[in-house]
């Protein structure tokens, strides 16, 4: 429905991330217009998806990152372009010395995960001039979440200084809730679901804006009588 909106025709081409750690599956990420890396758990294909953000990175193709595929973004930006080889998740490396993404601190001593996630829906504060801000087009949001593992707070300063932008935190400011590149056409991840508030006559405003500049970067010129339809519905 995003692209109906944009006035755009989506073609998805599916690529597995274990994949891409082969060699495999590249002719199809250097075709693409726009990389979305999804949500998931465990440590499979976390690598090719790490090296997926490193391409759309560096390429400045439009890159989407929903929960996982936030985190693998940020441990993508610590690995090269901080300079923190070593930067990983907790959830895959536990004894890695740049935890980036990690519990929270009351969550760190608990054995058990049951009942640990962060579950629901929960609100945002939106950062002004961002391109998460001008796609919503409002100050607040509410998003639902369903994840333990968060963005770490101690690497905040050093990620703003090389241009990550944290365009969405919680409205105490404990949490990074969307992340996204200032030099870059289109590189932002979240950390909660936009897909579970997606809706056919009411696409997500993220994915909406992901599809145009995937749009933009193929030449494409979207339909803006197609875009008002879809909101007028």
């Amino acid at each position: 429905m995003s692209g109906l909106a944009v006035g755009v025709q989506v073609e998805i081409d599916w690529v597995h991330a274990s994949e891409l750690e082969k060699g495999r599956g590249w002719d199809e990420v250097r075709a693409a217009h726009g990389i979305l890396v999804p949500g998931g758990f465990d440590s499979r294909g976390i690598e090719g998806k790490i090296q997926a953000g490193q391409y759309a990175r560096e390429y400045k193709v439009p890159y989407f990152g929903l929960c996982l595929g936030m985190q693998t973004m940020a441990i993508e930006f610590a690995r090269n372009v901080l300079g923190y080889s070593e930067a990983n998740s907790t959830e895959f490396d536990p004894a890695s010395p740049y935890p980036v993404i990690d519990l929270m601190p009351d969550q760190r001593e608990l054995a058990s995960k049951g009942a640990t996630m962060r579950l629901g829906v929960y609100p945002c504060q939106l950062q002004p001039g961002t391109v998460a801000a001008r796609a919503y087009g409002n100050g607040q949001i509410e998003e639902r979440h369903r994840h333990r593992f968060e963005f770490n707070n101690a690497a905040r300063e050093a990620f703003e200084e090389r241009g990550m932008r944290f365009s969405g935190v919680s409205p105490d400011n404990r949490l990074v809730e969307i992340a996204e590149l200032a030099d870059h056409p289109f590189m932002l991840g979240t950390q909660f679901h936009p897909e579970f508030l997606s809706r056919p006559t009411r696409p997500h405003p993220l994915f909406v804006a992901f599809v145009k500049a995937a749009s933009e970067r193929a030449g494409i010129k979207q339909n803006s009588m197609a875009m008002n339809e879809v909101a007028e519905k």
